[in-house]
């Protein structure tokens, strides 16, 4: 049995998703615990060149949600980018994880050698073979913004750890 791109892709934005949310949830606590506003963590990035944390939240859902309708053939249902609270993320990543629960794996599997263009930003399109999309262009993005909004939190004093990142993976621990 061969591993499909499907494989590869849906339950990684699924689980990291799921982390993302699980650290919003604790960024909100933590802002409300030492009285500072929402908007503070929100806007807070690790640059000035870079994008705060809402947006790295936005182009994550972005990048899973696109990234797979894609891959399906499907064009993504548009979201504004409107978001202003923990809570209104929240709902944007569990948007997003119910959208791609609506792809079908064999749409995202079929013709992985299929020339796909897609956008690079507001003026340029990039070209690649869908799997090479998917694995080299998709998720590492999606990492990228994914740790960047960590980052962000941890930086703030947000207490959360490595395991609070890596989420809810399929592992057995066993003792050594």
């Amino acid at each position: 049995m061969s591993f499909t791109l499907s494989q590869s892709a849906l339950p990684v934005f699924e689980t990291g998703l799921n982390a993302l949310s699980a650290v919003l949830g604790k960024a909100a606590s933590f802002a409300e615990a030492k009285k500072i506003e929402e908007a503070i963590l929100l806007n807070t990035r690790l640059a000035p060149d870079m994008f705060n944390l809402c947006r790295q939240v936005q182009i994550a859902t972005d990048m899973a949600k696109n990234g797979s309708a894609r891959a399906a053939g499907h064009e993504a249902p548009r979201r504004d980018d409107t978001e202003t609270t923990f809570a209104q993320l929240q709902e944007r990543i569990a948007d997003t994880i119910s959208y791609l629960k609506t792809l079908e794996a064999a749409a995202i599997n079929a013709s992985p050698d299929a020339r796909m263009t897609f956008p690079l930003g507001r003026a340029n399109k990039g070209e690649m073979a869908k799997d090479a999309y998917v694995t080299h262009f998709v998720l590492p993005n999606f990492y990228f913004h994914v740790t960047t909004a960590y980052a962000i939190l941890r930086h703030c004093g947000v207490e959360i750890g490595k395991m609070d990142f890596l989420g809810n993976i399929p592992m057995q621990r066993t003792p050594v």
